[in-house]
């Protein structure tokens, strides 16, 4: 048996949660045992970032862990969320998990609201690239070889022409001043599609774009 902690990972396929996994999985004192990924129904997409669960379930496989999907109905309100997500919680209790890792990096309130969440269902939160420059974060990433691409835009922050672009220098020089390397501010989403501890990479060609109010999402097709 390992003396290791299990945990679930909050994953919503890009690249700040792929960065995480690296990170706890150089970590002696954890194991990432599942993956936690909330998918819209009707759209059966992960949320925020319209990736299509197919391609949710090949980057899974790639990394080699299960995923527990939370679902939540569009437009669903916080307390539905938080429902959704406590019982979640309860579920990943009875497997002896008392602990859930996200990759925000310096968003103060977000890490409020999820501690508080977590501690109210009898769990803790644990933040692995907490406080990492976020410029430096993704120079770490292209040197590792994590590769993806933009799937979502929100308008407001950021031109919808960026979306379908892969992540990579060329794509950080373009991007304007104000815009955080990461899309910490929500500015941008990605899909990671092959890096470190994929077994494969994820092919992926670009579908159509679709507009939801203020966000543009790029559709990915499995290759």
């Amino acid at each position: 048996m390992s003396d290791r902690e299990p945990l679930l990972l909050s994953w919503s396929g890009g690249k700040d949660c792929a960065m995480a996994l690296l990170a706890l999985r150089d970590d002696p004192t954890v194991e990432v045992t599942g993956l936690l990924t909330t998918v819209t129904n009707g759209y059966e997409r992960v949320s925020m970032h319209g990736v299509r669960r197919t391609l949710l379930a090949a980057q899974a496989a790639a990394v080699g862990l299960p995923v527990q999907t939370v679902h939540l109905q569009p437009a669903s309100s916080n307390d539905a969320y938080e429902a959704a997500m406590g019982a979640a919680m309860a579920a990943a209790r009875e497997r002896g998990v008392r602990r859930v890792a996200f990759g925000d990096l310096f968003l103060a309130d977000v890490r409020a609201y999820r501690e508080a969440n977590l501690a109210a269902a009898g769990m803790r939160a644990c933040f692995p690239l907490w406080g990492r420059d976020t410029a430096e974060l993704m120079a770490d990433a292209f040197e590792l070889g994590i590769r993806a691409t933009v799937v979502c835009v929100d308008t407001e922050q950021l031109d919808p022409a960026f979306l379908g672009r892969e992540l990579d220098d060329a794509f950080l020089a373009d991007l304007p001043s104000g815009v955080d390397p990461c899309g910490e501010n929500g500015e941008f989403h990605t899909f990671v599609h092959d890096g470190p501890g994929f077994a494969a990479p994820v092919a992926v060609r670009l579908g159509e774009r679709r507009e939801d109010g203020r966000f543009h999402f790029q559709d990915l097709l499995p290759a």
